[in-house]
């Protein structure tokens, strides 16, 4: 009994010695370890129990080094010298193997699903030279950003913040007008008392641009401008009338309701007095284009031309014009009222036609212009434009007087003069014609005059 019972206790003694033995070589391991790593090593309870392989094994926590990196995984794997693993890891000793081991942290199993271990496998590790050249290239980069941002502080340098200019601008007090406040403030103006010649020039110059536009032109009207440019076309300042006279033109072309508010007040009348006195030429000229722009797709306002003696007014002026430039103008007109005329007269034979058109029908039957232009002697007038040496004027001409035929065609037939200014000018054209040909204008602008001149020839055999 006694035997056994120390033996017992040697048994015991054995098993305390072995222990403590065991605890002295774990501190040892751990003052080692912690010499060769400046990574922290914390020494925890084995969870995976006393079987198996990491039985007689410790676990411990590490940070990541300046080392090559090892990627943990699920499953324990060699660490080899040298290597860092990252923070959160689990490192151990294997006791059995003597070398260290290492896997992931709780928290990264937590976290650690299939697709993050499919790009995980994916990636690839860089070594430590690789990391420098990457280091060395984000610095050439961060150089090269740095010179070009002083690229552009030297250019920027040389311009005015943004911020200074709106100061700037603000202390102009600078406005942004509408067309419409521009023209009333020119109105006004143009009304005021105190205006000089000068100043009222500038504003009709003004008024001209932007009356182009129909709603200004409108608009216009309806602040009494246009009363406004009648009176300029009264004046005693010839510049003032010439003014006057294109604002006004402007206004009217391709304007219906400016030429109906012409018409109500006044403006033919005092247009056509104009033609009649003798103003400068380029009084005329201005005086002119706006009659042309007031009697353009109006018949109410051609009735009243006619009534108001404005063909006679126009054969005075074109008897007068030696130099052909008034007589072009005025053959122009009369060759566009003829035209639109004859063109509602066609389009009145389609039964097909709205009321509208009806009515602007009617109102062209009551312009009776073939027979004032037969009256007024126009058959023997416009075949004197020919002797111009113009081919413009030339071929305005031929085209009115095809325009003229219907009413004008016997008077052409007894003028000698114009059946030899016809044979004379298209063989002088013929011969331009062959030189167009020659150059490879087959219908070129010359064969197109001598065109009109066959077309008017045919008419007077």
């Amino acid at each position: 009994m006694r035997l056994k019972s120390s033996s017992v206790r040697g048994a015991s003694l054995s098993g305390s010695t072995l222990a403590f033995l065991l605890l002295l070589h774990c501190c040892h391991i751990n003052s080692i370890l912690g010499q060769k790593s400046d990574s922290a090593l914390t020494v925890v309870e084995n969870t995976e129990g006393a079987e198996g392989v990491g039985g007689d094994e410790e676990e411990v926590m590490v940070d990541e080094g300046d080392s090559e990196v090892v990627q943990p995984t699920e499953e324990w794997q060699t660490l080899k010298p040298g290597q860092a693993v990252p923070a959160g890891s689990h490192v151990r000793l294997n006791l059995q193997t003597g070398q260290r081991e290492v896997r992931l942290g709780e928290e990264q199993l937590k976290y650690w699903t299939q697709e993050h271990r499919e790009n995980e496998e994916t990636q690839s590790s860089f070594s430590p030279d690789e990391l420098k050249q990457a280091l060395k290239r984000i610095k050439e980069d961060l150089n090269s950003v740095s010179k070009d941002t002083d690229q552009q502080d030297s250019v920027a340098s040389k311009y005015r913040p943004l911020e200074e200019l709106k100061r700037d601008m603000a202390q102009l007090d600078l406005l942004v007008e509408t067309d419409v406040q521009i023209m009333r403030r020119l109105v006004e103006q143009l009304n005021s008392s105190n205006s000089t010649t000068e100043q009222r020039l500038s504003v009709l110059l003004e008024l001209e641009y932007l009356v182009h536009q129909v709603d200004n032109a409108q608009t216009l009207c309806s602040m009494g401008g246009l009363q406004l440019i009648l009176q300029g076309l009264n004046s005693s300042d010839f510049r003032l009338q010439e003014s006057s006279a294109f604002v006004l033109g402007s206004a009217l072309s391709s304007n219906p309701v400016v030429q109906v508010k012409a018409v109500e007040s006044g403006a033919l009348q005092t247009l056509l007095t104009l033609l009649a006195t003798t103003p400068p030429l380029r009084v005329k000229k201005k005086v002119l284009f706006a009659v042309a722009s007031l009697l353009r797709h109006f018949p109410y306002a051609q009735r009243h031309f006619l009534s108001h003696g404005g063909l006679q007014v126009l054969s005075e002026l074109f008897k007068a014009d030696a130099g052909g430039v008034l007589r072009t103008r005025i053959v122009t007109m009369l060759y566009d009222m003829i035209s639109e005329k004859e063109l509602i007269s066609q389009a009145g034979l389609d039964l097909t036609l709205d009321g509208s058109h009806e009515e602007r029908v009617r109102q062209y039957s009551k312009v009776s212009l073939q027979g004032e232009l037969l009256e007024k002697g126009w058959c023997s007038l416009v075949p004197q434009l020919l002797e111009s040496t113009e081919h413009d004027y030339r071929e305005k001409a031929l085209r009115a007087l095809l325009a003229m035929a219907p009413v004008c065609l016997e008077q052409y037939r007894s003028d000698s003069s114009l059946l030899g200014s016809l044979l004379s000018l298209r063989d002088q054209y013929q011969e331009m014609v062959q030189s167009e040909m020659i150059l490879g204008e087959e219908n070129g602008y010359f064969a197109e005059i001598v065109e009109l001149i066959d077309a008017l020839q045919v008419k007077m055999k």
